[in-house]
């Protein structure tokens, strides 16, 4: 049984009967088709086995439940959440106080990695849960029923989730891990900053000249900044294809630029415009103090690299881990060209791995 809410009446009398609360099953469903930002459409909550479906359309958010997701003496229980985050940002600007992901715990206690919220629950509780909801439309009004049913089977189960997987953790003398990672995904969703050196992604740029590259960063920045103004997604303002040819031949005026950004739709007038100048404007000197580009790799790198990842493999396998849990393999070019241990190995990771892979430099 559940509950829609959709006035702040109702979200109020919600959180006044479970005020403390400590654990909180949550979810959420969203749409991201045509805007840089998730649309939250959504939000589920188990409180005590009261289960509410909040309408954040008629609520403009999620009324006064933040708050209470906000608190550091509550426990949010959620699958896969990092995209879930981002859909809350907005709606919950404090951010999270405490997560417990449960895909997360799933890896690390011996139910393999990316595990689905189905098979997680299959395999815990028997339970065989629908999945033909998975990619309706959540924007709509009113929803099916179908689709309610689907929205509350999703925080459903979470509490037994929990309660199974934390106790896998402690078995294992894991849960410090998983709390790690768990406030790492909370402090990624709060910092809502996109990439300052996305041009290291772009390989085929790593013998362009060093103002090039400059340049590329420079239109980089501008698209990230210029999407989440306009909120479109980057692709619509300018392609990968489109940022490439630009930088390579910048466009001599803004007819040529028209001409030549045929197919853009979110590029209009004014971001032409901007574009425009950020194309033609000259470079500052602080504009060429940035991350240098991984070239590709020569074969002396690969073999580093490949020597890394096999004991990557050979560490997880003795932990029984998910190798791309324990590192991912981009963690590991990153330790091979810049030769400084990556942030995101920091932690429990380091303990394991620092002195195995700096062994193969």
């Amino acid at each position: 049984m559940h509950h829609w809410i959709a006035q702040p009446e109702a979200a109020a009398a919600l959180v006044a009967r479970h005020g403390a609360t400590r654990l909180i099953g949550l979810d959420t469903e969203f749409m991201r088709v045509d805007s840089f930002y998730p649309r939250l459409a959504l939000v589920q909550v188990n409180l005590d086995g009261e289960i509410a479906l909040l309408d954040p359309l008629g609520l403009r958010g999620v009324a006064g439940l933040g708050p209470l997701l906000a608190d550091a003496a509550n426990l949010c229980i959620m699958h896969s959440a990092s995209e879930d985050l981002e859909a809350l940002a907005e709606a919950v600007p404090a951010g999270l106080g405490r997560l417990f992901d449960t895909q997360i715990a799933a890896a690390m206690t011996g139910f393999g990695a990316g595990l689905s919220y189905q098979k997680l629950v299959a395999a815990v509780t028997g339970v065989d849960l629908p999945k033909a909801e998975t990619r309706s439309d959540w924007l709509r009004r009113p929803l099916s029923a179908e689709q309610l049913d689907y929205a509350a089977q999703d925080v459903v189960h979470l509490a037994a989730l929990h309660a199974e997987l934390d106790a896998r953790l402690a078995q294992r003398e894991r849960r410090g891990w998983h709390e790690e990672d768990c406030r790492r995904l909370l402090q990624k969703a709060r910092s809502r900053d996109g990439d300052n050196q996305p041009q290291r992604g772009y390989k085929t740029a790593a013998e362009w000249p060093r103002e090039r590259q400059a340049l590329l960063r420079r239109v980089l920045l501008w698209r990230e900044a210029a999407a989440r103004r306009i909120d479109k997604p980057r692709p619509w303002l300018l392609d990968d294809a489109h940022i490439l040819d630009f930088v390579t031949k910048p466009p001599y005026d803004a007819d040529e630029l028209l001409q030549r950004a045929k197919g853009l739709r979110a590029l209009r007038g004014p971001q032409r415009e901007e574009l425009l100048a950020v194309l033609q404007q000259p470079l500052e000197d602080s504009e060429l103090d940035f991350a240098p580009i991984f070239p590709l790799p020569t074969p002396a790198q690969k073999r580093t690299v490949a020597a890394m990842k096999d004991a990557v493999v050979a560490i997880a396998a003795e932990l029984e881990l998910p190798d791309g849990l324990l590192c991912a393999r981009r963690h590991i070019e990153t330790f091979v060209f810049d030769r400084q241990w990556p942030e995101a190995l920091e932690g429990w990771r380091k303990s394991l791995l620092f002195d195995a892979l700096s062994a193969k430099l």
